[in-house]
């Protein structure tokens, strides 16, 4: 059984679900929601080259949660409110088919076994 969540395409969840599968992704995340950041500014903070921070950023780049442009020489990165809320939205409605299915299976497990 396939489960469409809302408007986005099966490519579109994946995307969304490998780029949240890394902490440093999810960390990029989490810090270009308080403030947008240059590349630079985000590679100061872990310690791997700029190249695998750019590398992260393509990546949640192309699951559409953050945005990229240039300033000048420098590449800023902020995040999509948009894009977020879909990732939550498509969380929620797993989260919706889940206590769904729990909810089934207690009522399964209330019935009397002698009936």
């Amino acid at each position: 059984m396939v489960v469409q969540i809302g408007h986005l395409s099966d490519a579109e969840v994946d995307a969304i679900f490998h780029a949240l599968a890394d902490a440093t992704r999810r960390d990029i995340v989490a810090r270009v929601i308080e403030r947008e950041q240059s590349v630079s500014s985000l590679a100061a903070g872990y310690v791997m080259s700029f190249a695998a921070v750019q590398k992260h950023v393509a990546v949640l780049e192309r699951a559409s949660l953050v945005v990229k442009s240039r300033h000048g020489r420098e590449q800023i990165v902020r995040a999509d409110p948009a894009a977020i809320a879909r990732a939550r939205a498509l969380l929620e409605r797993y989260e919706t088919l889940w206590r769904h299915r729990a909810a089934a299976i207690d009522a399964i497990l209330a019935e009397d076994p002698e009936q």
